[in-house]
């Protein structure tokens, strides 16, 4: 397929700029595969649709502050440092973003607020990569304490256009976030509430958990036109025992088994057995799913509204179908639906 086939005109006032009151307070439309019937729910109905036996599987990875600020030695000019991922523990290197990046050279000194936390620049990655070393004098638990205090919630403020606020910090989380590697948050997850998930519980309805550490290549520009030639960062995933069994259950008593997300789908894709099973599995993946896709586990999607050309609305439109997503796509834009990670659901059955 091609990148102009996913362009249409998304009104700005439909970005929700921040969450519902409540998590489960969003609305929720419901798309059928089979005969292309819209619903249009609450997301606390979503439990209509699920019975005993069925599987909702979820990303358990945790955002950590990914945004700092610090200043260039000698000119004192103000530097925003994402951290994208920890290349290696003991020597304190990661692999950043800096804007402006024009400023900043290999052997450059990076000084954050009044802490001893300094980093050198080490090497240039991409146009905006840097590989910075962190200088610290302390453990790795006083280190990484240090990084929080210093960083702050990184939610995609380029999409939101809106500054990070406190509420951020609790909002931009799922509940059941439990391990940290995340830059942005798996978004579909954050309309869960403790009151659902005991519903769930209540109503025999399982849950397992997979990890993927979501990077900023998830709301990377596609620039080419040719979706073949399209390039994804590579994600950190782990898919344990416990969740494949739990998962592989549900599948041979032909029950649903639903991703919470398209970072889910794309941990359970990366584990397929040759069976069409899910199997033990950790590493990196960079697969990038498009239209036309086979998913071999899951059968049941909830997602969120996803931007024009992105590569969420690719795989969410493999998985849906292409026309039937469109059509959605058009009746959630009428119907005034909030789109993008502060947004509203979509469940695919």
């Amino acid at each position: 397929m091609k990148l102009s086939e996913f362009k249409f005109e998304l009104p700005q006032e439909l970005i929700a700029l921040h969450p519902a009151r409540n998590r489960d307070e969003s609305r929720l439309m419901v798309v059928h595969r089979a005969t292309g019937q819209i619903e249009h729910r609450n997301f606390k109905d979503i439990l209509d649709y699920f019975v005993e036996g069925d599987t909702l599987v979820m990303n358990n990875t945790k955002v950590f502050p990914a945004r700092m600020y610090g200043n260039k030695e000698k000119t004192g000019a103000k530097i925003e440092v994402f951290l994208l991922r920890e290349l290696n523990k003991e020597l304190r290197l990661w692999d950043v973003l800096v804007d402006p990046a024009r400023k900043i050279r290999v052997g450059n000194k990076l000084y954050f607020g009044e802490s001893d936390m300094v980093a050198e620049v080490i090497d240039n990655t991409t146009s905006r990569g840097r590989t910075i070393k962190f200088l610290f004098d302390g453990t790795d638990e006083e280190f990484r304490k240090a990084l929080y205090d210093l960083g702050e919630t990184p939610i995609p403020k380029e999409i939101l256009n809106r500054e990070t606020e406190p509420g951020d910090s609790e909002r931009y989380q799922t509940i059941y976030a439990e391990h940290i590697g995340a830059v942005a948050a798996p978004s579909a997850g954050l309309h869960f509430t403790r009151e659902v998930m005991k519903r769930m519980e209540i109503k025999g309805i399982e849950t397992a958990s997979v990890t993927l550490h979501v990077g900023l290549g998830t709301y990377r520009t596609v620039d080419v036109e040719d979706l073949t030639k399209h390039k994804m960062d590579s994600e950190n995933f782990i898919v344990e025992a416990p969740a494949c069994v739990v998962v592989n259950k549900a599948l041979d008593a032909k029950k649903r088994v639903c991703a919470v997300g398209t970072t889910t789908i794309r941990a359970m894709e990366a584990s397929v057995s040759a069976n069409n099973r899910m199997k033990p599995t950790q590493g990196w993946t960079d697969r990038f799913i498009f239209p036309p896709h086979d998913f071999k586990i899951a059968n049941c999607l909830l997602t969120n509204f996803h931007t024009p050309e992105s590569t969420l609305i690719m795989l969410v439109s493999a998985f849906a179908g292409y026309d039937l997503l469109m059509k959605a796509y058009k009746e959630a834009i009428q119907e005034k639906y909030r789109f993008f990670s502060y947004g509203d659901a979509m469940l695919i059955l």
